[in-house]
């Protein structure tokens, strides 16, 4: 998904191991990204392929397209029917995004729409939806229906005055045209003089908890001004060391809980083909709901009334503001991209997003040291000369300072010292070149070619305001940059991820996971340093990033961030080969250096225990009872086989649960439970798992005290795995709400 498709890496794979050796060690020893990028360009005799390749992947997308519109016109009136709300309203989008404008379809499927928003408590949602069916010339012989639906959002709404008026309007389209049978006349007229009534007596309705707390989270600021990082609060301060890089450390003692970064998305791509985990959406029609249909394209904000592209059915925004400000800024480049921009991947998709983004800023600066680097070579031919001369004309200031640079003395900073959110602070996060193997660098560099091959063919590309227009090796240097966006990616985007919950509206107990959502650029956020135990937490509303102290940190210690590889989902060998391959490194954070004094045992949430005396079991092969007094001893396969047994019985407990079977589930799980007794520890992470499915089972039988009891339990496990300021522990304690709320 980041990487482009299989079909096109297992062909560039294949091509670089053809290549002469010469050529591969061109490539490979090639010091700058602009040696890497010209060298692997010129070798674009495969765009042909690539051009078959992004077809055959447009072809599949057309062909969902068509399933899915015919989809939407056949199981809309179902679904609406059957009061399966959100699956009518996500399968009137689809048709909505495939259908022409001002055509009956569209209307039709928007008048749809607001059904569903409305019987969902959508009401603004539903009266805009309403708005654009009237828009796209929505039937005349069908308005009365839809115009008490508005009159009803309009008095729910508590806009009495509006509401009134629409309620008379209806009146006098009544009495003007009274085309409907009499039975359908009839119902309109009872829900007509039900709705006066209630319009009458209708007070204005104050904004829901959910929503106000919403609000509240997006509009708290930072704590103080901070003129380094504006982006930050005043509690942190920018630091550099020659081992350690860039980093932020605490200006003073900060207490958990404490808002330490606040930042928007420099830019961000949604993940296309991401299946939202929603249980209410189980028919077999609804697995063509993906993320695409839930989610702003723009500002990730959740919707369920997507407005679409005019240009191309992939592109769907939360309003018509943000499709234009997604026009203005990148999306007239690449509305006509989609099948390319499939094939090559979100990483080629944001870095192609990040230099369209920078034509509004004053990329100067950044187009200089580019030029340096192209021109900086022990050997320079007359192509590359003039490549450096077109872009460091007409940049501004004196003529015997052109081209050249005054370094910050932070990379990525202003000659102030300011490190802001912007392009310069992205274009200095570091690619580590060296550190890929050559195929790789070839792959994102070929990627990259056909990109630029495309946008010059397509005559699309308009380049920063401070690169002179007309110059057929302009957008060379643009490539360079997305080859170093590429590259930068591995080690520095963050994974926008937002809680989405499971379970019906009939559960009285919701559960809820992290999952990802999208992949962005936050600069600020990328100064942070990785530890196994961090001491702050990331989370997102939409696209905008809150970073937190999870725990006290001192005055001078270090703001630190986990990249993935924690402490408490897997061990310290497991953690350090991944951080190794993706980031290049090798961890010697507290977690890591205190797992060594530990490992005879391994974690706690995943030991076994002595049948005998239950005390720990250690070693590798043949475990060993912890304890002096204590002689027993088994294989560690043995304790494995038994574990998967148990777990193929826990599993069987939970599909009872799905079946609305929760007494045979509690009998089937009490069993588990004596059989973990004799050899798993008690704080083993399947040990929890079975006191949070046991009250899942009691809270459907509505026996609140045992749920809440088997629950504790469960809580005690996931602290001492995940620490009891994690995210997991947080959805523990919010189902404990819950459990309370009810009983």
């Amino acid at each position: 998904m980041d990487l482009p498709v299989d079909e096109w890496k297992s062909y560039v794979f294949q091509k670089w191991s053809l290549l002469p050796k010469s050529i591969q060690v061109t490539i490979s020893t090639a010091e700058t990204l602009s040696d890497i990028f010209l060298h692997s360009s010129l070798l674009l005799h495969t765009y042909i392929r690539i051009q078959k390749i992004t077809t055959r992947v447009s072809l599949n997308f057309i062909q969902r397209i068509f399933i899915d519109h015919l989809f939407c016109v056949r199981h809309c009136a179902i679904c609406l029917v059957n009061k399966k709300y959100i699956n009518e309203g996500c399968l009137a989008g689809s048709g909505i995004s495939h259908s022409r404008p001002h055509t009956a379809d569209i209307s039709l499927c928007y008048a749809n729409r607001s059904a569903a928003l409305f019987h969902l408590g959508q009401h603004e949602m539903c009266l805009k939806d309403i708005m654009r069916a009237q828009m796209h010339g929505y039937p005349e012989r069908l308005q009365p229906k839809m115009m008490l639906r508005k009159a009803e959002c309009l008095v729910t709404l508590g806009r009495r005055q509006e509401a009134s008026q629409t309620i008379s309007d209806l009146e006098s389209s009544f009495a003007a045209k009274p085309t409907l049978a009499a039975a359908q006349f009839q119902i309109l007229q009872t829900n007509l003089c039900r709705l006066k009534m209630k319009a009458q007596e209708k007070e204005s309705l104050t904004e829901t908890f959910p929503a106000a707390l919403t609000k509240a989270l997006e509009d708290m600021d930072l704590k103080g001004e901070n003129g380094q990082v504006p982006s930050a609060s005043s509690s942190v301060s920018l630091r550099t060391d020659p081992l350690r890089g860039r980093y932020l450390v605490a200006t003073k003692d900060i207490l958990p809980g404490e808002l330490l970064v606040k930042e928007d998305a420099f830019v961000s791509v949604l993940h296309p083909g991401e299946m939202p985990p929603l249980r209410h959406l189980e028919s077999k029609w609804d697995t063509r709901v993906t993320n695409g249909d839930l989610y702003c394209h723009r500002c990730l904000d959740h919707t369920l009334a997507t407005v679409p592209c005019d240009g191309c059915s992939y592109a769907k925004y939360c309003s018509h503001d943000c499709m234009q400000q997604a026009w203005d800024l990148y999306h007239s480049v690449e509305c006509s991209l989609g099948g390319l921009l499939l094939t090559l991947g979100v990483f080629c998709h944001i870095a192609l997003r990040s230099t369209l983004v920078a034509r509004f800023e004053d990329a100067s600066k950044v187009i200089r040291k580019l030029c340096s680097e192209i021109r900086n070579r022990d050997t320079c031919s007359p192509e590359r000369e003039t490549l450096v001369q077109t872009l460091t004309c007409d940049l501004g200031g004196e003529s015997e300072n052109k081209g050249k640079m005054l370094e910050p003395p932070v990379p990525g900073c202003d000659l102030n010292g300011k490190y802001e959110s912007n392009y310069n602070a992205v274009f200095h996060l570091l690619p580590h070149t060296g550190n890929h193997s050559p195929e790789h660098r070839f792959l994102c560099a070929l990627s990259v070619s056909a990109l630029c091959r495309r946008l010059e063919a397509a005559g699309c590309y308009k380049p920063a305001a401070a690169v002179p227009p007309g110059s057929g090796s302009e957008l060379d240097v643009w490539g360079v940059a997305m080859l170093k966006h590429v590259l930068q990616l591995q080690c520095n985007a963050q994974a926008i991820t937002t809680i989405q919950h499971t379970g019906s509206k009939e559960n009285s107990v919701t559960n809820s996971r992290q999952v990802r959502l999208a992949t962005g650029i936050f600069p600020v956020i990328s100064l942070l340093n990785h530890s196994c135990s961090p001491n702050t937490s990331v989370s997102f509303i939409s696209n905008v990033a809150t970073v937190r102290a999870s725990q006290q940190i001192g005055k001078g210690q270090e703001i630190l961030h986990c990249y993935g590889p924690h402490q408490s989902r897997m061990r310290a060998a497991e953690r350090q080969q991944k951080l190794r391959s993706q980031y290049f490194f090798d961890c010697s954070c507290a977690a890591c250096q205190n797992e060594k004094h530990s490992a005879a045992t391994g974690p706690r949430w995943e030991a076994f225990c002595c049948r005998s005396c239950g005390a720990l079991m250690q070693g590798d092969d043949v475990l060993i009872c912890g304890s002096t007094s204590c002689t027993e001893s088994v294989s560690r396969d043995h304790l494995i086989s038994r574990l998967q047994d148990l777990q193929q019985q826990v599993g069987m407990a939970r599909k009872l649960l799905r079946n609305d079977k929760p007494e045979r589930a509690i009998q089937l799980l009490l069993g588990c439970q004596r059989d973990a007794q004799s050899f798993l520890s008690g704080e083993h992470s399947l040990v929890g798992e079975m006191e949070d499915d046991l009250a899942q089972a009691y809270a459907a039988l509505g026996d609140w005290q045992k749920s809440a009891t088997h629950l504790q339990k469960s809580l005690q496990v996931v602290e001492v795995r995940h620490g009891p300021s994690s995210v997991e522990m947080g959805h523990e304690l919010f189902k404990l709400a819950q459990l309370f709320f009810n009983g």
